[in-house]
């Protein structure tokens, strides 16, 4: 069975399938509306400089997030 981890957690360049999402309120409900759903597949394209944000693709499109907005998102790595 694959680890267990957060999308904070995955290095640039690696792919995930996301298995849940943590985030209550309007930012659960805003990672939805962006695609943020089980068995979604996640590739971290990079880091900024200075940490945050983390640049991923998700479903042929770029989104930026907050590190401590990736930690809600539970993922799977294979």
């Amino acid at each position: 069975m694959a680890d267990q981890l957060t999308l904070d957690e995955i290095s640039p360049g690696n792919e995930c399938v996301m298995t849940g999402l943590t985030a209550e309120g309007a930012l659960g409900q805003r990672l939805m509306d962006l695609g943020f759903f089980p068995g979604a597949r996640v590739q971290v394209v990079r880091n900024a400089p200075l940490v945050d944000p983390i640049e991923i693709e998700l479903d042929g499109y770029h989104v930026t997030l907050r590190h401590e907005e990736a930690r809600t998102v539970e993922v799977s790595q294979s």
